[in-house]
């Protein structure tokens, strides 16, 4: 048997490279002959290979500063037979470059991926820098020109040749992105077998839904039912249907798996109600730190109170008239 092919988003040097890196050791296990990263040009190569069973893919999902990609949410719940299995987190740290022999004072653009531009606002505002997107982190730092500062991967200065002008430039120290490893449904219900028999392992879910009727109470009536289970929902966003007001996409994050007794129910009831629901992932769940949200994380403005100490008369406060707008 020949290595199992993993598929990420190229070229070398990108944070999905070194999520693929972390991808092929944490799943050893599962394929012993090993795996052969395979960098793409984009996410529809990669979701299109892993579709037509060419391999797995690897494709980022979700950080701590930005959010979830919103492309990779989009393109997944639009798959025909595609289905997350692993998650894989990737330290976010960014180094600033430009080409050899370039002065970085002569320099008026920014480049990296989206992401990696917003999550380096300060650099580019003090340093008075225009922005261009690239593909990826990597192609920036492979592409880059005179003029030019691209943000990416330590790994990037050896890989070409390029010099680093500036370590961990990033607006947040502690940055993350999480990865989802891809494959066919069949093959991942293949790969699930055993360890849902195991009732020592606990699992994550993300599920999409699709209310087909839309208006007052729907989506309290929806989220009733996973309350009632007793789900634990850490995640709960929406997305629009693109192009049709008013309808949207609604993606929730689970500690559960479809088949457990109180999930699967959960399930049977909302697609007999006539919605519609899709399972975009099942991974082993990771443990997360659950710290409070202390006051110096609060953004400005908006209304927090002591409850053990409310004031009196307090909703007639002035600040609170405000920021309440009531």
């Amino acid at each position: 048997m020949s290595a199992r092919k993993l598929f990420y988003l190229g070229p070398q040097g990108t944070f999905t490279h070194q999520a693929a890196v972390n991808a092929a050791q944490e799943l050893a296990r599962l394929e012993p002959q090993g795996f052969d990263l395979m960098p793409m040009d984009d996410v529809p190569q990669i979701l299109d290979a892993a579709q037509h069973g060419d391999g797995w893919g690897i494709v980022a999902w979700e950080n701590n500063v930005e959010g979830y990609v919103v492309p990779n949410l989009d393109a997944l719940i639009d798959a025909k037979d595609l289905v997350g299995f692993a998650r894989v987190g990737v330290n976010v740290e960014f180094d600033a470059y430009v080409a050899q022999g370039a002065d970085p004072a002569e320099a008026r653009i920014a480049t990296a991926h989206p992401h990696g531009l917003a999550q380096c606002k300060r650099f580019i505002a003090e340093h008075r820098l225009s922005t261009q997107p690239a593909t990826s982190n990597a192609a920036a730092c492979r592409d880059l020109i005179p003029g030019e500062i691209a943000f990416g991967p330590a790994i990037c200065g050896e890989l070409y040749d390029i010099t680093r002008i500036g370590t961990a430039i990033q607006d947040y120290q502690g940055a993350a992105t999480d990865f989802l490893v891809l494959a066919p449904r069949a093959e991942v219900a293949r790969l699930l077998a055993k360890p849902r028999a195991e009732a020592n392992v606990e699992y994550e879910s993300v599920l999409t839904l699709i209310p087909l009727v839309t208006g007052p109470g729907v989506l309290a009536n929806l989220l009733d039912v996973f309350r009632d289970a007793g789900l634990n929902m850490t995640s709960f966003i929406s997305r629009p249907i693109k192009g049709r007001t008013g309808t949207y996409s609604f993606i929730v994050t689970l500690d559960a798996a479809p088949w457990e007794e109180r999930f699967r129910d959960a399930l049977v009831e909302i697609t007999e109600h006539g919605d519609w629901a899709k399972t975009l992932a099942v991974y082993p769940r990771r443990e997360r730190p659950n710290p409070p949200v202390t006051s110096w994380m609060l953004p400005q403005g908006g209304v927090r109170l002591d409850d053990s100490h409310l004031p009196d008369d307090w909703q007639n406060d002035e600040t609170v008239r405000r920021e309440l707008m009531w």
